[in-house]
């Protein structure tokens, strides 16, 4: 887990305060390069993959990720703190909904 500070609490309470997905694009374009949010979104998508049972060689031509990338996605989903699981499984939910 990474250091919890006064900062970070700061960043996460402003992408919170994000009601739609306009409003992340405009502040992730102020925050990232394009490289981080496309990383990041590439990642998120591996887990996905993952979560459905896909196989590395899948998810790989599928995100471009390296193969050790999509490994530390696994050990994430498998072993972290549940972050990708849980959001996942929100999502899910929402497209129940829809």
């Amino acid at each position: 887990m990474f250091p919890k500070d006064d900062k970070t609490d700061e960043l996460f309470d402003a992408i919170l305060t994000l009601s739609s997905r306009e409003d992340c694009y405009l502040f992730f374009e102020d925050l990232c390069t394009i490289p981080e949010v496309r990383e990041m979104s590439r990642r998120f998508h591996a887990a996905k993959l993952l979560s459905e049972n896909k196989v590395y060689t899948d998810i790989v031509s599928q995100t471009g990720l390296s193969s050790a990338t999509i490994s530390r996605v696994n050990r994430a989903l498998l072993y972290g703190s549940g972050g990708y699981a849980e959001v996942i499984r929100r999502l899910g939910e929402k497209k129940g909904q829809e």
